[in-house]
């Protein structure tokens, strides 16, 4: 048998999934990570940290699974893109990373829309924002120019653990997407792009696809995790469109919805859709895209209420479940790091608004999960408004998408069926990702025939649909009222 390792790279936790060929998950190790928040509007990551889970997780999977490391047929990571290590010539990382949910370079992201916006929508099919690479690069070197000046090399958090694992230099087309330092219709860095910055582009890591094998495990990261030595590696790619994959969207008109760190609802498409209110990627079939609306603090903001108020899931859950849609009054606005769709606003700030003496956690909670659904909603209204054709269902992805009261939520909220498979996490598209570089699978279509399948859908009640466009008509109108003041400097 043939064994097949991806390695995920998620907001708050890295994820490690062995695969057989027979489409058999073998073990999952899962390793949670800190982001620091060191001031107002800060996140940051450290990229020992992923190394550190990396190493954990690769050792949790041998060790349930029984596999031997020799029988393991290829390894693929994947991470959240935008986020940049910095290092010296001999790799030394220089800052913490800046994590894409960082606002902090509003000012660069100013300069880049008054002097470059036009350049920058035709290269990169976005306009600037706190979320790119470009950008935060800016801040750094306004900012931080001693640490700056030492910039010899930049990689991408998914290809700087690979880079630990096997001593390459690269990363992929779709994770290049995610900088704004690489023009899209040339599919080459920019020199214009990365001039902004003082960098040539000979500095920049070359650009290969996603199932391209790079490298090797090393003897060294062999000693240190376990796998043999010289298993091949392929570079992998962005965690989101690992999703889009695993869940089985791969043709056309066909819609994911992701409650991850961040919320997605995105279209698989033949184009791009260039627009201020959608992120446009490659899609891992030739041709293709996922163009999709995005907000920021999705179950980021689940795992806020839990770290700061207590208690788990299936607790919080279980509090949810006993208040009627609406929370009795209670709305929760989920702009914790600032809004991406529709309103583009790193300054927006999460709220708890008519609260109430007889109100208690249980409010507390179920108005989180709703301030998030009508965040979901907001995407989809947006994505609708650009008559981007898609199915009525919807693949749901991302780990929200494992409660049944959140998946109904969203379901009765946008009104659409959500389809769950079996597996739809980025970890398990990239090990069969790995499958098909490694030639166990035919394609994508195979390895989803092999691997994967529905496990449920969930269908909305019409009755509860009314009731939450009355709760979004509230949302909207506080939301609207509350703007102004968080602009106030």
């Amino acid at each position: 048998m043939k064994y097949l390792l991806g390695i995920d790279f998620g907001g708050g936790a890295s994820k490690a999934t062995l695969l057989c060929e027979n489409g058999e998950i073998m073990a999952t190790n899962t390793t949670e990570y800190p982001t620091s928040y060191p001031k107002p509007g800060y996140a940051e990551q450290n990229p020992q940290d992923w190394v550190n889970a990396t190493v954990e997780n690769i050792k949790g999977v041998l060790s349930k699974s029984g596999v031997l490391p020799e029988d393991i047929d290829c390894v693929c990571f994947d991470a959240a893109t935008h986020t940049a290590v910095i290092m010296d010539e001999d790799f030394n990382v220089l800052r913490n990373s800046i994590y894409w949910t960082d606002t902090r370079c509003t000012k660069e992201v100013e300069f880049l829309k008054d002097n470059y916006n036009d350049s920058i929508l035709k290269k990169v099919l976005h306009s600037p924002g706190t979320i790119w690479t470009l950008p935060e690069l800016m801040w750094i070197k306004n900012n931080e120019p001693e640490v700056f000046s030492k910039i010899k090399r930049i990689l991408f958090a998914k290809d700087y653990v690979r880079h630990f694992m096997t001593g390459d230099y690269v990363t992929d087309y779709i994770e290049a997407e995610g900088s704004m330092m690489f023009d899209i219709n040339k599919m080459a860095w920019d020199e214009e792009l990365c001039s902004i910055l003082g960098i040539d582009t000979r500095l920049m890591p070359e650009i290969v696809k996603p199932t391209d094998i790079v490298g090797t495990i090393t003897k060294e990261a062999s000693d240190i995790t376990g796998l043999a030595e010289g298993t091949p590696v392929i570079c992998g790619t962005t965690d989101t469109v690992m999703e889009v994959f695993a869940s089985g969207a791969v043709s056309k008109g066909q819609m994911t919805l992701k409650l991850a760190t961040a919320g997605r609802i995105c279209v698989v498409t033949d184009r791009a859709y260039p627009d201020v209110n959608l992120v446009n990627y490659s899609h891992v079939i030739d041709g293709l895209f996922y163009p999709g609306t995005a907000t920021k603090s999705c179950a980021a903001s689940y795992r806020w209420l839990r770290d700061t108020f207590g208690g788990d899931y299936d607790e919080l859950n279980s509090l949810a479940e006993k208040v009627p849609i609406g929370s009795e009054g209670v709305i929760f606005h989920p702009y914790l790091n600032g809004e991406l769709t529709p309103y583009q606003n790193p300054d927006l700030c999460a709220s708890f608004t008519g609260v109430r003496a007889f109100h208690n956690k249980s409010h507390f909670t179920r108005a989180v999960l709703e301030g998030v659904t009508m965040s979901m909603l907001d995407c989809k209204n947006t994505l609708d408004s650009m008559n981007i054709d898609h199915e009525d269902s919807a693949q749901i992805i991302g780990g929200g998408g494992k409660s049944p009261l959140w998946r109904q939520m969203i379901s009765d909220a946008l009104g659409i069926k959500l389809v769950q498979m079996k597996y739809a996490d980025s970890s398990f598209g990239s090990a069969m990702l790995a499958g098909i570089a490694s030639g166990v699978f035919e394609d994508e279509k195979h390895a989803l025939k092999v691997c994967n399948h529905v496990v449920s859908e969930t269908l909305p009640n019409e009755e509860n649909t009314k009731l939450y466009q009355k709760v979004f008509e509230r949302y909207k109108a506080i939301q609207k009222a509350l703007e102004p003041i968080y602009n106030i400097r």
